[in-house]
């Protein structure tokens, strides 16, 4: 089995990922140094320590993550859960590595490409801050066949703000907690919009202005980008790649 230098693979996903341009909530790359040589990536939606836990076991040398730790504004103090996700992954000597909006925008393993890619859906333009958000249309007929396809791709069903027999019109989507570029959506010329989470505003603005909403899990959304680019590292440096999908149903 293949290795590679922890460094060097670090300045490859940063230049893969266009790291570099995005003004993000946190740091991108690696956030806790582990062992040099890299063999094996466990890759998971965010890094809690079910995931390190299952990592461990499998030998893993590296956790690669879209939510990973160090969040601005949050508590600095080691502490608490901090603390012992941070013992736990110091103790097996394995490197984090955690993007975030890089890899929500990326159009081969981007988590809106990933899901787009799994729906039948084209993407025609971008919106939102850092072209984030992705606008364009799908082979689904009524917001009802959208919602059947979503459930059997995501295994879980949409919450739908709208009328199931409405046509779905012109699509956009953004996963995880982008609810609230619902005008944005709107403003780009969107009948339909699809994200991760829902709030108390978000389905006043659905009515009010006429637009479909789905909300179809955070975690649901955002299994696909991390997954795929654990996938390209296997396939580019030759070395061991698995998904742990540690449920969660926000």
């Amino acid at each position: 089995m293949n290795t590679i230098n922890r460094d060097q693979l670090a300045v490859y996903l940063h230049d893969f990922l266009r790291a570099d341009g995005f003004e993000d909530y946190g740091p991108n790359g690696l956030q806790v140094e582990g062992t040099p040589r890299v063999r094996r990536i466990a890759s998971g939606v965010t890094a809690n320590l079910a995931l390190i836990e299952q990592a461990t076991a499998w030998q893993a040398d590296m956790i690669l993550v879209h939510h990973g730790w160090f969040w601005r504004a949050e508590d600095p103090r080691v502490v608490g859960q901090k603390q012992k996700r941070l013992r736990a992954l110091l103790a097996a000597d394995i490197n984090l590595f955690a993007y975030h909006l890089p890899l929500d925008a990326h159009p081969l393993v981007g988590n809106n490409a990933q899901l787009a890619a799994r729906m039948g859906w084209q993407i025609e333009a971008r919106f939102g801050k850092q072209d984030l958000a992705c606008l364009g249309t799908g082979p689904h007929s009524t917001l009802g066949d959208l919602v059947d396809a979503l459930a059997n791709a995501l295994g879980r069903a949409p919450l739908l703000v709208g009328d199931p027999t409405t046509p779905v019109g012109r699509l956009a989507w953004c996963t995880g907690a982008a609810q609230n570029w619902i005008e944005q959506a709107y403003g780009a010329g969107a009948d339909t919009y699809v994200s991760g989470e829902i709030s108390e505003p978000t389905a006043h603005f659905a009515r009010e202005m006429g637009v479909a909403y789905l909300a179809c899990g955070h975690h649901a959304t955002e299994r696909y980008g991390v997954q795929a680019l654990g996938e390209h590292l296997a396939r580019s440096f030759g070395i061991d790649h698995r998904f742990f999908d540690i449920d969660n149903p926000a």
